[in-house]
């Protein structure tokens, strides 16, 4: 049930509305005076207020503008007999959602309060939203690039200057973009991606500069590109190296004149947007190809950032095994977990082609594949990440070839073990062994049958 709270100085209206509004479905509460508006709000939580302007001691005005500096402010619709047009422009300006004269009608007042339920529930939504989108802005590692990174975005965001990412892909360079936005004097504004890469290439100034109906088959309606939905924000082009010289040419007339013209339209739009861009290609070798326009590039390397591969930064992985552990965790509804010392040193030795990226999917899989498990070693781990890692454990850690051997056949029947789910007998099938030459390797290797 949605609460509304009444302020008028007329008794008689206040029992008028609340009658009606209680007809509704509403529960409504009445108040006499500005100030015990106030000390309701701070006892109560509402969905609306329908303030008066005219009240004895603080009049509406000044409520108003007092419940906006409340958290989680309900939406407030303001009342007069004898309001004037200044005085709703100024009431609209303090944020009030909208203005009623007296005397009331009751189904536009009856209108007016479900659309002004319907804006608070939106902006609790959007405010969420936000929320949720924290994470993304949190750079995990302790490395000294990361922590240089970390300053250069500190550094850097507040202004607005156009950033340049360059990295490998899986990298985190989607990531640096948000952190980059979120401490940016456009953090309150819409942070907009676009894929260049994912994009076909008839589409992608569709895309970016929106089209009007009608002005190409399938426009069917209006749509709105994401240069425009980013004004006043953040536009993100990820791996624009992959966009083609048609489209570079149209955003390089973007960034020179802050204003497009839609697909289909002849009618310029101006926009006002950050522009962020990242590309895992080396553009200036792109350039030299004849595949990137030079003056662009220069256009969106005003400010340029380097995300290390995280091969680069080893040390790191633990602190992002960890943290990916935590958020998967609560992700699956599942309890916290912990990661053992050696499945660390394994995932420290692997190689991580894939990034960041890659030791995130690693760490999603293992928590998906094992329900139950509240402590994961490093059998756990996907073969390749497991036979790498231990090839390259062999390889730095044993000084005899017999060491390395036996560290292998170690990991390898622990990993078939576990694959037959302790079964010595059908591991001992799958492996081409009797079963009693298992149990004898098994001793021999340290390897407990509950393993």
């Amino acid at each position: 049930m949605h609460n509304i709270l009444i302020v008028d100085d007329e008794a008689s209206i206040r029992r008028s509305l609340k009658g009606v509004l209680e007809d509704e479905g509403y529960a409504a509460l009445q108040a006499e005076s500005g100030e015990s508006c106030l000390e309701t709000l701070h006892k109560q939580t509402f969905d609306v207020v329908l303030l008066d302007v005219w009240l004895p001691g603080i009049d509406g005005l000044e409520t108003l503008e007092k419940i906006r500096e409340l958290d989680n402010a309900p939406e407030v619709i303001m009342i007069s007999g004898h309001g004037t047009i200044e005085t709703a422009v100024r009431a609209t300006k303090l944020g009030a959602y909208d203005f009623l004269e007296k005397p009331l009608s009751i189904d536009k007042t009856l209108i007016l309060i479900k659309h002004a339920i319907d804006a608070k529930r939106l902006r609790a939504e959007n405010r969420d939203l936000k929320k949720q989108l924290v994470p993304k802005s949190v750079i995990v590692g302790e490395s000294v690039p990361m922590k240089a990174l970390r300053q250069q975005i500190q550094l850097m965001a507040p202004t607005n200057g156009r950033v340049l990412i360059y990295g490998e892909s899986g990298t985190g360079k989607e990531l640096v973009a948000h952190a980059i936005h979120g401490q940016s004097l456009r953090k309150d504004e819409m942070f907009v991606e676009v894929n260049c890469a994912a994009i076909p290439e008839d589409l992608i100034e569709s895309e970016l500069f929106g089209h009007r109906k009608g002005s190409f088959p399938g426009a069917t309606v209006d749509k709105e590109g994401t240069f425009q939905k980013a004004h006043g924000g953040t536009l993100f082009l990820d791996e624009i190296g992959d966009m083609s010289l048609k489209t570079q040419s149209k955003v390089l007339r973007t960034l020179e004149e802050q204003r497009f013209v839609p697909v289909g339209s002849d009618e310029a739009i101006t926009v006002d947007a950050r522009v962020i861009a990242s590309t895992n290609k080396d553009l200036e070798e792109e350039i030299s190809r004849g595949n990137f326009r030079e003056d662009l590039f220069y256009r969106l390397n005003v400010i340029p950032f380097s995300v290390p591969p995280l091969r680069e930064r080893k040390e790191d992985v633990p602190l992002l095994a960890r943290h990916f552990l935590k958020e998967f965790s609560a992700t699956y509804g599942r309890r916290s977990r912990e990661i053992t010392e050696d499945c660390i040193e394994i995932l420290m030795r692997y190689s991580w082609p894939g990034n960041v990226r890659e030791l995130r999917n690693v760490i999603e899989r293992i928590v998906i594949m094992n329900p139950t498990t509240m402590r994961f070693e490093r059998k756990h781990l996907p073969p390749l990440v497991h036979r790498d890692g231990s090839r390259r454990a062999a390889g730095a850690e044993f000084s005899t070839l017999h060491q390395a051997r036996a560290a292998y056949e170690r990991d390898y029947i622990l990993k078939k073990l576990d694959e037959n789910h302790g079964n010595v007998s059908r591991t001992a099938e799958v492996l081409g062994l009797e079963r009693s030459h298992l149990y004898r390797k098994m001793k021999t290797l340290g390897i407990a049958a509950k393993e």
